[in-house]
């Protein structure tokens, strides 16, 4: 399970730039409208996984495994695609995950937070630069935001 907080900024937090980072190419081959998907994701154009999720909001089902044949996949998820570096911030015992978008959805930045339970994520109190939380709106999902793009 993920047990996840998720919010969108309206800039990113001084120094971010100074914490590691990884680029995202992530692309999904099937999305079920009640919530399942499956997505290739390739890290910094080298690591390659393959992830089943299930369910939306706070706490969802996910499984991860390593892959070989990215490149042979990737072109399936023409059209459903997001791309993206992220940088992990640490944060009161916490990583804050920010992602910074490339191409379609340049200038949108969100920020997750996976917490170890739900009682967790209910307690954490965000600091006022992570923004505005959008856990239960369903439009920041990485696989809405490949398909429709930006929220209007």
């Amino acid at each position: 399970m993920e047990i996840e907080r998720k919010w969108v900024l309206d800039s990113p937090p001084s120094g971010f730039e100074e914490h590691r980072s990884q680029r995202f190419e992530q692309g999904y081959l099937a999305i079920d409208p009640a919530g399942a998907e499956v997505r290739v994701r390739r890290k910094d154009g080298a690591k390659s996984v393959m992830t089943v999720k299930t369910g939306s909001g706070l706490v969802r089902g996910e499984e991860e495994w390593e892959i070989a044949n990215f490149d042979a996949l990737w072109p399936l998820t023409a059209g459903r695609r997001v791309l993206k570096t992220r940088y992990f911030i640490p944060l009161d015992g916490e990583t804050v995950e920010l992602d910074v978008y490339e191409g379609e959805l340049e200038g949108l930045l969100t920020a997750e937070i996976e917490f170890a339970d739900e009682a967790s994520a209910q307690a954490f109190v965000a600091p006022d630069w992570l923004g505005r939380d959008v856990t239960e709106d369903k439009r920041y999902g990485n696989r809405v935001l490949a398909v429709e793009g930006l929220p209007s």
